[in-house]
């Protein structure tokens, strides 16, 4: 491709135009990584002007390890009748929400898997339980495939799911279960899962009731380069179609598959070869692909200290949570660690003014001492 071409792309990413899934695998392809990071880093600061990094704290509470969905990527979930399998007791979440409160953290990321006996009223008195016991507490919870999940045992709509879930408590709802949202891909890796459809439909209906919502993507596996951006295209497509003024997706996050123990290693034989660098081209490459999503978060907890703050000149501005609890990706290999103090030093070495949050990304009083504690 000739650098007229490039150039006149480049002018169209810098507009916050939409790049199509050809148009951005162009540049994927033929920009240097210094290239690409610096578009990606203009449009960063288009609509981010300022020089700070957000994080967050909160804890990662899964409801259940029961689920049908037998995910080839997945180590952490169990059969009904496997006997690890459990679901989460309102004295367990006390300790571990009393926990995460010491620490000063006031959100809940509510995970569980497709389990086949807990319906919407389970959900909606444990959300009403959790929000009298803690009302102050916001809660990030059920990813898509939960609320298709939940619609399916109940014969009811995915508005009705929510608007029952929200009325019961739920903030927020997490970007989870995405991995890559092409049937041909998930039909490998995820095939009792929703479909790509109908997990872009449930967001659908939580951004026309207003619930912020975050995308994500899991790559690295069994998907093409080319249905990575096909990926972008839709996040993009469903961006698009919110109401006016209403939130929709606020934050996009991709990360590397993890492959420790998984069947997908095991038995398909299938690694994850994601470097560095291909990280920090993708992670740009969602930054150009996504104008319309405002911001893009590092996975330091799958790539590491040192690409994440690459990561963070190369158009992201977000580092996400110390994540106080994490079982599924660790359990799969992801083991790097963060506290408040380490994750606030991380992103002032890389040159930015760490900016606590919630997860509206709404500034909250920010922890202010720093300190010598490990990162």
């Amino acid at each position: 491709m000739s650098d007229n071409s490039n150039t006149s792309l480049i002018t169209k990413a810098l507009a916050l135009n939409f790049l199509s899934v050809e148009e951005g695998m162009q540049l994927y392809h033929t920009l240097s990584l210094p290239e690409l990071m610096s578009v990606a880093d203009a449009i960063r600061h288009k609509l981010h002007p300022d020089n700070q990094v957000g994080w967050l704290i909160d804890r990662n509470v899964n409801i259940t390890n029961v689920c049908v969905s037998a995910c080839k990527f997945c180590n952490y979930y169990r059969g009904p009748r496997h006997k690890d399998a459990y679901i989460t007791t309102i004295a367990e979440y006390q300790q571990k929400i009393d926990e995460m409160w010491a620490l000063g953290g006031r959100q809940l990321l509510l995970q569980g898997g497709l389990h086949p006996e807990l319906g919407l009223a389970y959900y909606s008195d444990l959300f009403r339980q959790l929000k009298q016991l803690y009302p102050a507490l916001k809660l990030h919870a059920l990813g898509p495939a939960e609320v298709h999940h939940i619609a399916m045992l109940e014969s009811v709509s995915y508005e009705e799911v929510l608007k029952q879930l929200t009325a019961a408590g739920l903030d927020s709802l997490p970007g989870a279960g995405a991995e890559i949202l092409v049937d041909r891909v998930r039909q490998l890796v995820s095939k009792n899962k929703c479909s790509a459809g109908e997990w872009l439909d449930v967001m659908r209906a939580a951004h026309k009731l207003n619930i912020s919502s975050s995308a994500t993507m899991m790559f690295g596996h069994l998907e093409t380069l080319e249905e990575r951006f096909q990926h972008f295209e839709v996040i993009r497509q469903v961006q698009s179609e919110k109401p006016e003024g209403h939130i929709g997706f606020i934050s996009f996050i991709p990360w590397p598959f993890q492959d420790e123990g998984t069947f997908l290693n095991r038995h398909d034989g299938v690694a994850n070869t994601v470097s560095g660098e291909e990280y920090i081209r993708t992670l740009a490459m969602a930054r150009i692909m996504l104008p319309n999503i405002s911001n893009i978060q590092a996975s330091w907890l799958t790539v590491g200290k040192p690409v994440a703050q690459v990561c963070l000149h190369a158009g992201a501005n977000d580092f996400g949570s110390i994540m106080i609890e994490e079982n599924v990706v660790s359990v799969a290999g992801a083991n790097h660690k963060f506290d408040a103090a380490g994750i606030q030093r991380a992103i002032l070495e890389a040159g930015f003014l760490p900016r606590q949050r919630n997860q509206r990304f709404e500034s909250i009083a920010a922890i202010s001492a720093i300190g010598n504690n490990p990162g």
